[in-house]
């Protein structure tokens, strides 16, 4: 917390300072992050969203405190310093249950996000921007998302197990769809400023209608869009000069700093720029299991020429098979004719294919896979052909080749690039 304190108060210094915020509860991404984090000496964020980790599970079938219990275990086999983590709840709010009655669904949403408090998450972005099963038609008024987003800090506050573990709070309500656009998109509106305003300024009061000034001041930062966005086959760069009067407003806030959602495949130099225009916080998903992806399909090469047929894991049609099996996660995504929807289950950006690596059978293939591949050192020639950044290191006896080293420092590519930008 304190070192997110520091963060806007570089900000505020004009020094270029944020973090990354790692938006995954893959195993090989955190443990790539906790790698990256040692190796910057930098503290760590990993966030749960609310579809991903809530009182009933999710899509990771973790509450709370099992999430907290899952990366505090991954930290103890990584040897990494858990006073060196933070942990943040997203888009904390009612969105699981949007087609129930407003009055059930907020009391899932305070449900919710008194177990994330209470289990010892500190950075908290509470999002009640969307209309209810029985809300009128249309967007949601500014008003009620203020003061729904005002009841649910409450419900934090008093859940608080420790005053001295307060949490820091995000705001806003101009949040990119979830994991990627679905649509190929041209462009993209920068939040307006008259928004902006509105937004702060009825969140305030509404904090202070209810007694919650103390908590307003922990209010660090607010969700904007800075005309950013990726989908299936695109990535909207960030333009600076789009973004300008965002950041000449930041200037006359004197606590607050922006968060930047759906900041995956952006380039180094925008995601310096990004940092520059005063988005403290960079928030990335899929660019992470994309990248795990892209290597585990390097090693299925690896694996196609070094194994005979019967005994390869054939992981890569496994994980067809069980895509085409239980298509939940990605039919209503991907659309096109079959050649087109087949070439996204593999290769899309935003990398639906990730909520497939828990699955039995897709992690039998995976194992399968590694074992294959252990035992001794992969042939140069191989690594050089299915992964050639890797390869590089290899020479120059950065790390070992071996499947292992290769996948996690696959996923570190994408998280150098974010740690370059962060760092003054």
């Amino acid at each position: 917390m304190t070192y997110l304190d520091e963060i806007v108060r570089s900000q505020k210094q004009g020094l270029r300072r944020a973090i990354v915020s790692v938006c995954s509860a893959h195993p090989w991404v955190l443990r790539a992050a906790m790698l990256q984090a040692t190796a910057s000496a930098a503290p760590l964020l990993v966030e749960a969203t609310c579809n991903q980790v809530n009182q009933f599970g999710g899509y990771t079938g973790m509450t709370p405190v099992d999430f907290v219990r899952y990366v505090g275990a991954l930290a103890d086999e990584s040897a990494f310093s858990t006073t060196q983590l933070l942990l943040g709840g997203d888009h904390l709010g009612p969105f699981p249950w949007q087609a129930e009655p407003a009055a059930a669904a907020l009391a899932k949403a305070a449900e919710m996000v008194g177990q994330f408090v209470q289990a010892g998450f500190t950075k908290i972005h509470l999002d009640a921007s969307m209309r209810l099963g029985d809300d009128p038609p249309g967007p949601l008024a500014p008003q009620v998302c203020a003061q729904r987003t005002a009841e649910l800090a409450g419900i934090s506050e008093a859940a608080l197990p420790d005053p001295a573990l307060a949490p820091r709070y995000v705001i806003g309500t101009e949040v990119p769809v979830p994991g990627g656009a679905t649509e190929h998109e041209a462009g993209i509106a920068v939040t307006p400023i008259t928004r902006l305003r509105q937004t702060i300024d009825l969140t305030q009061r509404a904090f202070a209608a209810a007694g919650l000034e103390s908590a307003w001041e922990r209010v660090i930062a607010i969700v904007v869009q800075p005309g950013v966005e990726f989908g299936d086959d695109f990535v909207l760069r960030f333009d600076p000069a789009a973004a300008g009067e965002l950041t000449a407003f930041l200037r006359t806030e004197p606590h607050l700093v922006y968060e930047a959602h759906s900041t995956d495949y952006q380039t180094p130099d925008a995601l310096r720029a990004l940092v520059e225009g005063g988005f403290a916080i960079l928030k990335v998903g899929p660019a992470l299991t994309f990248a795990f992806r892209e290597a585990v399909f390097g090693l299925a090469k690896m694996e196609n020429e070094l194994i005979p047929p019967g005994q390869r894991s054939c992981l890569v049609e496994v994980l067809e098979e069980v895509m085409l099996q239980r298509p939940a996660h990605w039919d209503k995504y991907y659309h096109g004719d079959e050649h087109d929807r087949r070439l996204k289950r593999k290769f899309s950006l935003s990398d639906r294919a990730r909520y497939y690596w828990p699955d039995p059978q897709v992690q039998a293939a995976f194992e399968r896979l590694l074992d294959n591949l252990g035992g001794k050192p992969l042939p140069q020639a191989l690594v050089s052909q299915y992964a050639p950044i890797q390869y590089e290191r290899v020479r120059r006896g950065e790390i070992q080749p071996t499947p292992e080293a290769i996948l996690l420092d696959r996923i570190r590519d994408v998280l150098r690039d974010y740690q370059a930008a962060c760092a003054e």
